[in-house]
């Protein structure tokens, strides 16, 4: 080995101790700097549309739905009842909805998931919330919603994003997602599921269940799980993509309101 050999060798045993050196202690200071809340948002990453969230503390959009989670707390309990026996069960709209989780737990995988997307579509009738309650943005549980028999786009997320639960998925993989629709200026909501690592999304608009990466023309804001509510912390605008699908049966009402969640929808 000439005197070149040896002085690259040289030089590479010495990179190779600094590197042994100091390499745990560069791993030790990036694990201090990873901050409780950093690490948060990579935790968070895995949302829908991969898009990093943090916890929402305050605004209108939290409140609603603190308010729906009381009431859910008490239609657990009933629906669980009425579950167990059905023949003392006092609530034809609990009735209603266990009827479409029994023919979910019947099927497995996607098939469970479109069960409840076509079987809400179908069973709540399109109506604003200015027409139902006289109000501009109400967010119902799903056994008002039952129990009426219409809603808006956020009633239906609600009661898929239960019902999916009674079924059997994990609370883990579901979500409800408020997006904004930019092409008509108004916010939409939506229930999401978790299916072999990909995001379904259960849209009152459509039958058929699209993949999170392939809607377009939203713009994700906030989204919801068992633990509460997060707003994104990057919300870019989903490219436009034709729509081939068909005209849903079930079709939005005409007489949009401003609002939180736009009354059309």
């Amino acid at each position: 080995m000439g005197i070149f050999g040896r002085s690259y060798a040289w030089r590479a045993f010495i990179l190779a101790c600094g590197m042994a050196w100091f390499g745990p202690a560069a791993e030790l200071a990036a694990a201090t700097l990873m901050t409780p809340g950093a690490a948060d948002l990579i935790r968070k990453s895995t949302e829908p549309f991969g898009l990093s969230a943090w916890d929402l503390s305050f605004g209108a959009v939290r409140d609603k739905w603190i308010g729906v989670e009381r009431k859910l707390d008490d239609e657990r309990v009933q629906l669980a009842l009425c579950d167990g026996d059905r023949d003392h069960c006092v609530s034809p709209a609990a009735l209603r909805l266990l009827a479409i989780v029994d023919d979910a737990r019947a099927r497995e995988g996607r098939a469970r998931l479109g069960e409840i997307n076509r079987a809400i579509n179908l069973a709540i009738r399109p109506m604003s919330d200015l027409a139902q309650w006289g109000e501009i943005d109400v967010w119902s549980s799903p056994l008002e919603t039952f129990a009426s028999g219409a809603g808006d786009c956020e009633d239906y997320a609600i009661a898929k994003f239960e019902a999916l639960r009674l079924a059997g998925v994990s609370p883990d993989d579901l979500r409800i997602v408020i997006m904004r629709d930019t092409i008509h200026g108004e916010d939409h909501a939506v229930a999401a599921a978790r299916l072999d690592g990909h995001w379904l999304t259960l849209d009152n608009r459509r039958m058929a269940m699209v993949e999170d990466a392939d809607v377009r023309n939203y713009r994700p804001l906030f989204v919801i799980d068992q633990h509460g509510i997060m707003q994104y912390a990057d919300a870019p605008l989903l490219a436009r993509l034709p729509d081939r699908d068909a005209p849903s049966p079930v079709m939005l009402n005409s007489a949009a309101q401003p609002a939180l969640i736009s009354s059309a929808n």
